[in-house]
């Protein structure tokens, strides 16, 4: 399996977290290749290659074929900045997924997972990610808020996709530009949730998976494989966006109250001042 993280150093604890969960859910018998995108620009600290040599080991611990593999896209991005979109509250790499077209490492495979560093899986996403792509651009799921406001297509009828889970078909995504008309979307238009935004507006032919793969809610469902911890709206007893990292231990363990992740926690522990 293919796996794509973006981002810069800033992201290592989450990666280490989600790759690990990877590792000891989905048990040793599956092979993946971990590929992380990065860019060293202006203020933004790449992600060290020191940090993926480490990484890279700790993956072949579980099975010698696995492959974490840094891609430095600084150029590519450098060179075709996403201009109107570049002062958001996010950084720049959050963006980086609209360019792996130009990634040799990437635009080469047949398809790539991407996960936003804050995804923790919880059981084998192998049906997931083997689904049938057969003239489909994208699989996800459902974002639990912006449904309701974005590529609304009538009642009850929503396919507007959280972006922190997305399988690519990279050939029919090659085939129809989709990044190439992301990237000049972002660059002609300022946007909320600019990368996300982008790929739902140029993505025509998607595949809507069950919320299992991508659960955003707080807390996981007894169905759960891929728990998204993801910033939350919460109303009582008043109005506060929640934001809880899966490194944040004593965070889920004392709002959350989530436990069931601990096993992986411990190993987090006893490896992150190797990153």
């Amino acid at each position: 399996m293919n796996i794509l993280y973006c981002g810069d150093q800033g992201i290592k604890n989450g990666v280490l977290v989600s790759i690990l969960s990877i590792l000891m859910r989905s048990g040793k018998e599956n092979e993946y290749h971990f590929y992380i995108a990065t860019i060293d620009y202006k203020n933004t600290k790449p992600f060290q290659k020191s940090t993926v040599k480490f990484l890279d080991t700790l993956a072949k611990s579980y099975n010698c074929n696995n492959l974490v593999e840094l891609i430095d896209a600084t150029e590519v991005f450098v060179n075709d900045l996403p201009d109107k979109n570049m002062g958001s509250y996010f950084t720049p790499c959050s963006m980086l997924r609209l360019y792996i077209n130009r990634m040799p490492e990437i635009a080469s495979l047949k398809r790539v997972l991407y996960l936003d560093y804050d995804v923790i899986a919880r059981g084998d996403f192998g049906d997931f990610y083997n689904t049938d792509m057969d003239d489909v651009e994208a699989a996800g799921v459902v974002d639990i808020y912006g449904k309701y406001f974005y590529h609304y297509r009538g009642l009850f009828n929503f396919d507007y996709i959280n972006s922190g889970v997305m399988l690519f078909n990279m050939n029919e995504c090659l085939k129809n530009n989709v990044f190439g008309r992301a990237t000049q979307l972002c660059k002609k238009r300022k946007m909320m949730l600019a990368d996300q935004a982008a790929l739902n507006k140029v993505i025509s032919k998607r595949k809507l998976m069950p919320r299992k793969y991508n659960e955003q809610a707080d807390k996981p469902k007894n169905d759960t494989v891929l728990h998204h911890f993801s910033n939350n709206f919460k109303f009582w007893p008043y109005f506060r966006v929640q934001k809880i990292k899966p490194f944040e231990i004593d965070k889920i363990h004392s709002v959350l109250k989530i436990t069931e992740y601990d096993d992986i926690f411990k190993e987090y522990e006893k490896l992150k001042e190797n990153l």
